[in-house]
């Protein structure tokens, strides 16, 4: 197993334990999102969050703020250091409604170059290295500058190695955008497919690791969308279908709302102290949750 890179520089993936694999620390959505509680503007309440998920067993935070969305890698960087735990950061795009103009009039090679540089050189044109990429799609369609991101994504994987994270919009479009990495060469097993759980259907989830692609589960304590019962009974369809491999969980906590640092929840203790404990009680075996938050994340990530 390789390197895995964080905004702090190259560590071994080795001896990682509970990795969350997709979370925001800091996040400044565009003007166009009038929801500013997806706004995590607060460097103290955004590190306080942090600090909870190293208290509670967090080894390593994978955050998925891209460059539509406000990312921030001085903060993220110092914010790392301060709470003394690895984050990974993302170079790439959510969905077309927040994309900035100059992905419509950059050429695709020359967006790709730009996700290169952040992986190689650091982002922004600092120290501070992205560990991933990241692509998106609408809800039930795919814009066609989101088709142009994901070819850019999957051209800067090719020449950097870094792994990628797709957005679904309310979980669809994730074949459609497998089929678009896949034209431009990318070995799925490379690829998360994110935000899974919003679109609860098990054929859909399978359909994916059958091609090779990890399925995330990230809406973990979000009733609004689904009672964890339906995600626990999701997770059961992987394992029983053979794709434990393919799975990965985490929290998306990416509102103020959400997060105990803002004064919210469930925050970032509740997969560790809730939910991994509800998936035991459940019949989930140790095996199965070592599998999904520990050696499953570190595989994916480690590609340096």
């Amino acid at each position: 197993m390789g390197n895995i890179r964080t905004v702090n520089g190259d560590i071994s993936a080795d001896g990682l334990g509970l990795i969350y694999s997709h979370e925001h620390l800091i996040t400044c959505p565009p003007p166009v999102q009038k929801d500013r509680d997806l706004e995590l503007d607060s460097y103290e309440c955004s590190l306080q969050e942090l600090k909870i998920f190293r208290d509670v067993g967090g080894t390593l935070l994978v955050e998925a703020t891209t460059l539509d969305y406000g990312r921030d890698p001085d903060q993220m960087a110092r914010m790392s250091r301060e709470a003394n735990v690895p984050v990974v950061a993302v170079s790439g795009f959510n969905k077309a409604a927040y994309f900035p103009l100059w992905i419509e009039t950059t050429s695709l090679n020359g967006i790709a170059d730009k996700l290169i540089r952040d992986v190689t050189e650091g982002m922004d044109g600092g120290p501070h290295k992205a560990g991933h990429l990241k692509s998106g799609g609408s809800y039930n369609f795919i814009h066609p500058l989101e088709d142009k991101t994901t070819r850019a994504v999957a051209r800067a994987h090719h020449e950097t190695g870094a792994p990628i994270w797709l957005h679904t919009e309310a979980g669809t479009m994730g074949n459609e955008m497998l089929d678009i990495l896949q034209d431009e060469g990318v070995d799925l097993s490379e690829v998360v497919v994110g935000h899974c759980d919003r679109n609860a259907d098990p054929y859909y989830h399978q359909s994916l690791a059958n091609r090779g692609a990890h399925v995330q589960f990230d809406g973990v304590g979000k009733v609004k969308y689904h009672p964890d019962s339906t995600r626990i009974a999701c997770i059961k369809a992987m394992l029983d279908a053979g794709h434990g491999s393919r799975l990965l969980i985490s929290g998306d906590m990416g509102r103020a709302a959400y997060l105990a640092g803002y004064g919210g929840g469930p925050g970032f203790a509740y997969i560790a102290t809730k939910f991994i404990p509800r998936m035991r009680a459940e019949g989930i075996s140790d095996n199965a949750i070592e599998q999904i938050f520990k050696k499953t994340p570190a595989a994916w990530l480690a590609k340096f």
